[in-house]
């Protein structure tokens, strides 16, 4: 193909969607790679101190959406302090300083402020997305600005924030111009909503398909917005109260069973079980269905609802709904291929918390299961080899076991033989989490059979050093490897120190590696950043104990050397 015009080159780009098709185009000659330099307009950033945002604007100069990340994986389970860093203010800066065109962004784990919302919104002139996932440091204020000054937005999605509300009206901060939004999701929010304006936006907007509530929009509301909108096809609801012999609920009932395009439906943050039969109607055609965050509805309405959802290709529900549930989800839901079980009580009291029966039954009704988070109280070998068996297109295979110790139930056993099934038979598996009882055998298993996994996260597991040392001789395409409370040291982390310039990160806390191994690390890769993160005080450079077993650590590749925004507590060798 080094005969086209690189213009011809550049439409023939076009037609590679994914990342990594992408850098696999831009290392076959100078001429792709020139081409693929300026065709490219979407960026994926997996670690935001990887590169500076300056080397990014002079890679890629069309960019137009940006993907960045910032904290590390396990900031999800607290394992990562609050202002250890990941700030978007210098990127979104960079951009406007340099004349980017910048349409979409997507955070996730980043600190924004909301000075850099408002740069963002008036630097950007055709600016539509804006996805925030699990970030913080910003205000309603900030999202105000987004809505006030973004003339073409056509998505604002807030997952999983921590957001403080200054200001309950920034809905009514959508200009009476604004009939562009294709999606909006605020579900996150806990203050109160303005919904004279929200009703006044969803009755402009005659595109938007996707809408989520939070838990301040009430049943009365929600029935107006449906009844202006019956075009969504993605539904979150906000409070589900109400008397079901109330004018309201009769409304709603009748108003939802026009509303024929809806497939995916979340929400129900406050409900009232009784009021549930009113959406009866949706149930029988979605393919996505997330009731994570509804402890309201329990085990048997749980149940009853789950019987509708013949076309079910995605479920997230809370573990109340039992065993017996599952065999309901398994038997009815029979193109399931994403399902995420999260625990409505960690401590496991007050209601049936699932097994190991109710995924070998999902397993055996549900063959094109390819996507699985499930907490449970308990697990065997025997369910997992039977899940290998039945399920072997698994991708991403992620075991949380309450008690992460704990053995086999039957046998008392190490639960080795049972993850190793899976990953010897789910040839495709790319991201795995282990639970329960297990020891260098099991990562023997994951070196040798796992060739595709990326992602593998590991929590009190493992003898010695051979256990790591086993993935990372085995796992060829391994990106990310995080572990927590496991035996592996300095031995482990050393002997093969090559392997991390393939990878994206390596996090390791409450394990056995020391000062002194980091620093061996540091010294012979000046490519990596080896970053020791001490909660308990500032690390005194001067006079160190090199034997002294770090806290946590964080190594990740880097182009632009340590970064300069490093709290105290921070110390990159």
């Amino acid at each position: 193909m080094n005969y086209f015009p690189e213009e011809v080159l550049e439409h023939v780009f076009d037609f590679l969607t994914s990342h990594r098709d992408r850098n696999a185009v831009s290392v076959v000659c100078k001429s792709w790679y020139r081409v693929e330099r300026f065709s490219r307009e979407n960026v994926f950033v997996g670690n935001c101190y990887a590169i500076s945002p300056e080397k990014l604007i002079e890679r890629f100069p069309r960019v137009r959406s940006l993907t960045l990340k910032g904290k590390p994986h396990f900031a999800d389970f607290n394992l990562v302090p609050h202002d250890w860093g990941g700030f978007v203010y210098p990127w979104i800066e960079a951009m406007a300083k340099n004349g980017v065109n910048l349409e979409g962004l997507r955070l996730k784990r980043m600190l924004v402020s909301d000075e850099g919302l408002d740069l963002l919104s008036r630097s950007f002139v055709n600016f539509k997305s804006l996805v925030l996932v699990s970030c913080e440091g910003f205000t309603t204020d900030g999202i105000a600005a987004i809505a006030s000054n973004c003339r073409f937005l056509r998505e604002l999605d807030l997952q999983e924030n921590e957001v403080e509300d200054h200001r309950g009206q920034w809905l009514s901060c959508f200009p009476e111009s604004c009939t562009s939004l294709v999606s909006l999701n605020f579900a996150c929010l806990k203050g109160e909503v303005n919904l004279a304006a929200l009703e006044r936006l969803v009755t402009r907007c005659r595109s938007l398909r996707s809408l989520r509530l939070n838990h301040a929009v009430p049943l009365d509301t929600l029935h107006k917005i449906l009844a202006q909108a019956p075009q969504l096809v993605d539904l979150g609801t906000g409070a589900f109260v109400s008397d079901p012999d109330s004018e309201t609920y009769h409304k709603l009932k009748s108003v939802i069973e026009k509303c024929i395009s809806i497939r995916s439906l979340s929400g129900f943050l406050e409900v009232a079980p009784c009021c549930l039969t009113a959406i009866y109607p949706i149930w029988l055609n979605l393919t996505s269905l997330n009731l994570s965050y509804a402890p309201g509805i329990h085990g048997s309405e749980l149940t009853k609802l789950i019987r509708y959802c013949r076309k079910l290709q995605r479920l997230w529900i809370l573990d109340c709904i039992g065993d017996k549930g599952l065999c309901v989800v398994a038997s009815t839901c029979k193109e399931l291929q994403e399902l995420r079980v999260f625990p409505s009580d960690l401590h496991g009291v007050g209601h049936a918390a699932v097994t190991e029966e109710g995924l070998v039954a999902i397993s055996s009704g549900c063959p094109k299961l390819h996507s699985l988070l499930y907490f449970c109280q308990q697990m065997t070998n025997a369910a997992l080899i039977t899940v290998a068996k039945n399920c072997p297109n698994f991708t991403s295979f992620r075991l949380c076991i309450l008690n992460p110790t704990k053995p086999d139930h039957v046998t008392q056993q190490p639960l080795d033989e049972g993850f190793g099934a899976i990953v010897q038979s789910c040839k495709g598996l790319r991201r795995l989490s282990l639970s329960g009882l297990l020891t260098d055998q099991v990562f023997l298993y994951i070196g040798m059979y796992a060739e595709q996994l990326e992602m593998l996260s590991v929590a009190f597991a493992g003898n010695s050093d051979k256990g790591m040392l086993y993935v990372l001789n085995g796992c060829k395409k391994l990106k990310k490897l995080e572990i927590m409370d496991s035996p592996f040291g300095d031995v482990a982390l050393l002997t093969d120190v090559g392997k991390y310039e393939t990878m994206r990160s390596l996090w390791m806390s409450s394990c056995e590696v020391t000062l002194e191994g980091c620093k061996t690390l540091a010294k012979k890769m000046p490519s990596l950043n080896v970053e020791i993160i001490n909660e308990s005080g500032q690390i005194e450079a001067a006079i160190p104990d090199e034997r002294q077993k770090v806290e946590k650590m964080y190594l990740y590749r880097t182009l632009v050397g340590p970064r300069g925004d490093a709290p105290d507590f921070v110390w990159t060798l």
